[in-house]
């Protein structure tokens, strides 16, 4: 959270040679963020997990979207989380995990624009492939592996400030609502060109 309220206040003190941005119309980008991914369990892999640490990992996506007026947005995006992993302990064994999540989110954004900067909450949905590695230390080495398909919701807000009447750039915070993955959220930087 302290990167993005970073983030926001830079642009923020960069938006002075902003000049006022188009109204409406179609927009491309793509952005960069860490994925930091909350687990609840690992059910799928059939071990009763005793411990499970937080992990993180670097994610991109690339976008699509329209500008239906300087305040309501569409947008369509491709989304990959990386592979975030880390150690656990289980019921007579430890290993690691680790989780591959991509999907495609359209959502819906709002914005409040004051000046060349604005601020922004958008919600949507997020339809995503997980595939779930784990790795059993002991008592023997064992690889199991399970694969979902899943939708689930998500929402966010930020703020971003427009450059040469069509450079976007943007500070982004998401919370996911992940089947068995509540709390997990994503940080982005986030740069589109409006045509």
């Amino acid at each position: 959270m302290k990167t993005l309220l970073v983030c926001g206040m830079v642009m923020a003190a960069c938006a002075a040679p902003a000049m006022a941005d188009n109204p409406s119309g179609p927009y491309v980008g793509g952005g960069y963020g860490r994925f930091h991914l909350n687990i609840h369990n690992l059910n799928d892999v059939g071990q009763a997990i005793d411990t499970i640490t937080d992990s993180n990992d670097n994610a991109y996506k690339i976008f699509a979207g329209w500008r239906l007026t300087p305040n309501w947005a569409i947008e369509g995006a491709y989304v990959n989380f990386g592979h975030p992993g880390e150690r656990f302990t289980a019921t007579g064994s430890d290993g690691r995990y680790s989780v591959h999540m991509d999907g495609f989110s359209p959502t819906l954004l709002g914005s409040v624009p004051l000046g060349p900067v604005e601020l922004f909450g958008e919600v949507g949905y997020l339809f995503y492939n997980v595939h779930l590695t784990t790795n059993f230390n002991a008592p023997v080495a064992d690889v199991v592996e399970s694969t979902h398909t899943r939708s689930n919701f998500l929402y966010g807000g930020g703020v971003a400030v427009t450059f040469f009447d069509h450079l976007n750039l943007r500070a982004e915070y998401q919370q996911l609502d992940l089947s068995r993955y509540q709390n997990s959220n994503a940080l982005w930087l986030v740069a589109a060109w409006r045509f």
